[in-house]
């Protein structure tokens, strides 16, 4: 692959906890949907039983979109890559700029390792108006995994120009920098920031390479 994009096993040892951010950055309520008990459930862990209150909901209102959203999540949460697929899906197309929903089928795929698709739903993210800096990371960590490190280090970059305090960002920035061989010093001060800014994953790779 391009790049050398898996030199350190840090890569491989630390998920990407990006739903949690999503669900603390965005909500429906410019959607105008109350919420229902598949939240409540959805909350407290209890997936099965979310997803068969958001079953109800779509009974009657197949079109709902915040229900067809939280099911999603519910599947995905349970491992059910293709169901949450299905409904993100169905989802979009019944809000075609929701760009939560575009966000969480970009880290689906990077789950599922459909590069391409994680890349295609991150750009659509990117060009409607107002895109937040995760739909900017998202884009970079797409473009990473499929080896063009030139443009994903814009993308980290552009994420970071946003958000002045995205750990995660800082952090895949730094190890992109020592995978493509870029002066250590450099890559030491992203990863530094990210420890700064309390991205867990980043203490290991400050320990193993900014001593």
């Amino acid at each position: 692959m391009t790049g050398n994009l898996k030199p350190i096993s840090i890569l491989m040892n630390y998920k990407i906890k990006i739903l949690a951010v999503l669900i603390a950055i965005f909500t429906f309520s410019a959607c105008g949907e109350t919420s229902n008990d598949g939240d409540v459930y959805y909350a407290a862990g209890q997936y099965q039983e979310a997803i068969k209150a958001y079953d109800n909901v779509l009974a009657t209102k197949p079109k709902n979109v915040k229900a067809l959203y939280n099911r999603g999540r519910a599947y995905e949460e349970l491992g059910e890559l293709d169901q949450a697929e299905k409904d993100f899906i169905a989802a979009l197309e019944n809000d075609t700029k929701n760009i939560q929903v575009m966000l969480s089928l970009s880290n689906l795929y990077q789950k599922k390792k459909n590069h391409n698709s994680a890349l295609l739903y991150a750009d659509y993210a990117v060009e409607v108006p107002g895109a937040p800096a995760m739909a900017y990371f998202l884009k970079a960590r797409a473009l990473h995994q499929l080896g063009n490190t030139d443009e994903a280090y814009k993308e980290y970059s552009a994420a970071i120009k946003m958000d002045k305090e995205f750990g995660q960002a800082y952090f895949y920035r730094g190890i992109l920098k020592l995978a493509t061989n870029k002066r250590k010093s450099s890559a030491c001060e992203d990863i530094n920031m990210a420890v700064k800014l309390n991205f867990e994953a980043a203490v290991e790779a400050q320990e193993k390479y900014c001593k």
